[in-house]
């Protein structure tokens, strides 16, 4: 008896959902490293640095994350629950520490907006969004049947969520804080929240959206870009030259390397426009086999979110689903002029370590909920590679 309980450990046991899941994760990392050197080589070289820069720079950021990634993947999903107030605690103070005056050595101006902290090495925006998700989840789970009371359900939904919405205000971002708003709607819509208290959110958020939306310059003028073609030329010139890439490559693209966008035409090619780079060098083809990736994804994902362990492993699951798909079909949305630019990246695809870090985990997170915690008993027991004897 004494040898037999030497012999007996617990694994995490992949269902098929997660390991095709993982499979296409692999597969789309591949294909974004690929993509980000074709689409920022020739930057590269103009900016003075090495062809492969920030290839390797992604690269580096890939590799952290596919050690987060396998963390995330056997760590207890059910364990998030109680890490959710500290997860969403640590990215309020982060987001605050952004946007004080005094605190600008750490968090510098790019490109009109304080969004980063340590130069461009993190983007607290980007990390919140796991935050809206796992905390959203989590205080569902926690009011159980006070969800259907306005006051006690979804003030408090709001209030804190809104407190996210307006630190990324600040930065400006309000992309991001739409976008807190659309993923907590979204969860608290799977949870069985009543159809009123949304109407009711949707009438309160409009106005006070575009109030804050007529604030912010930028964002009207590329809404008036988007609009009316042609009015603020240096505004749409992105979606222009987005349009033209696509358009240039037809239906099986000009071939990997080949396209011109790059050469600088399209700014940030390898970021927030990189899927006209795909339909630029891959073409319609490409473009709609990486629909259908992230179709898959979808697909995959939700399977995964029907059969969770709990209900707090299924609101997180439908959460993260809706956090990388919805992303995805946003940018290749703005790439193709059906959307107006929303500088979000294109997940495991676009160059940004923050956003791939993120993406990763998440992704992890969900392999978890997709797999099933089984009792190893026998010699193979401490050998992962042996066969188990239940």
């Amino acid at each position: 008896m004494t040898e037999a309980v030497q012999h007996v450990r617990y694994r995490w046991h992949m269902t098929w959902e997660a390991r095709v899941l993982t499979m296409l994760t692999l597969a789309f990392l591949a294909f974004g490293l690929v993509t980000v050197y074709s689409a920022s080589s020739i930057v590269a070289l103009q900016a003075g640095h090495n062809g492969a820069y920030y290839m390797l720079r992604q690269l580096s950021g890939m590799l952290l994350g596919l050690v987060l990634f396998a963390f995330a993947a056997k760590f207890d999903a059910e364990r998030w629950y109680d890490l959710a107030w500290p997860v969403m605690i640590v990215c309020l103070v982060l987001l605050i520490i952004v946007v004080l005056p005094f605190t600008i050595r750490w968090a510098p101006r790019i490109h009109g907006a304080r969004r980063y902290l340590f130069g461009s090495s993190m983007q607290p925006s980007e990390i919140a969004k796991l935050a809206v998700v796992v905390w959203t989840s989590m205080l569902v789970v926690k009011k159980g049947d006070a969800m259907r009371r306005l006051s006690k359900g979804l003030f408090p939904f709001l209030v804190i969520v809104g407190l996210l919405d307006v630190l990324v205000y600040v930065e400006p971002d309000l992309s991001s804080a739409m976008f807190y708003t659309l993923i907590m709607g979204i969860i608290l819509f799977a949870a069985g929240v009543r159809i009123g208290h949304f109407v009711a959110l949707v009438a309160i958020a409009i106005p006070a959206l575009y109030s804050r939306a007529e604030k912010l310059q930028y964002v009207m003028l590329r809404m008036t870009a988007f609009f009316n073609p042609g009015v603020a030329p240096h505004v749409d010139y992105q979606a222009r030259q987005s349009l033209i890439a696509i358009g240039s490559g037809g239906l099986l693209g000009v071939g990997f390397g080949q396209g011109r966008q790059q050469y600088g035409f399209l700014p940030f090619a390898y970021d927030d426009f990189i899927a006209a780079n795909i339909g630029e060098e891959r073409g319609f083809i490409g473009l709609a086999l990486l629909v259908l990736g992230f179709v898959a994804y979808a697909y995959l994902g939700f399977r995964i979110a029907r059969a969770a362990r709990s209900k707090f492993q299924q609101l997180v699951a439908v959460g993260i689903v809706a956090t990388i798909v919805i992303s995805a079909f946003l940018h290749i949305g703005v790439t193709i002029g059906l959307l107006p630019n929303t500088g979000l990246a294109l997940p495991f695809i676009s160059y940004g370590r923050t956003s791939m870090l993120l993406t990763l985990v998440m992704t992890g997170i969900l392999i978890n909920i997709g797999s099933e915690r089984e009792r190893v008993i026998g010699e193979g027991a401490t050998n992962p590679l042996r066969s188990a004897e239940q």
